[in-house]
């Protein structure tokens, strides 16, 4: 039981070393994930398209 104690206690001590990103940090990287998903599913997405025309076009 004292090194589950003792395990809390050093974790709750590393939390408080975290330096914790503000905000306006947090907004600004989800919105370049957003937008970096929404540009590799449209590249994606025309490739797609493009590799069923050319087997299309072959078969």
């Amino acid at each position: 039981m004292n090194k589950l104690i003792q395990f809390i206690k050093e974790s709750y001590a590393e939390l408080r070393k975290v330096v914790w990103p503000s905000r306006e940090d947090v907004i600004s990287s989800v919105k370049v994930v957003i937008v970096s998903t929404i540009l590799f599913a449209a590249v994606l997405g025309l490739v797609d398209v493009l590799l069923l025309l050319g087997v299309r076009a072959i078969f």
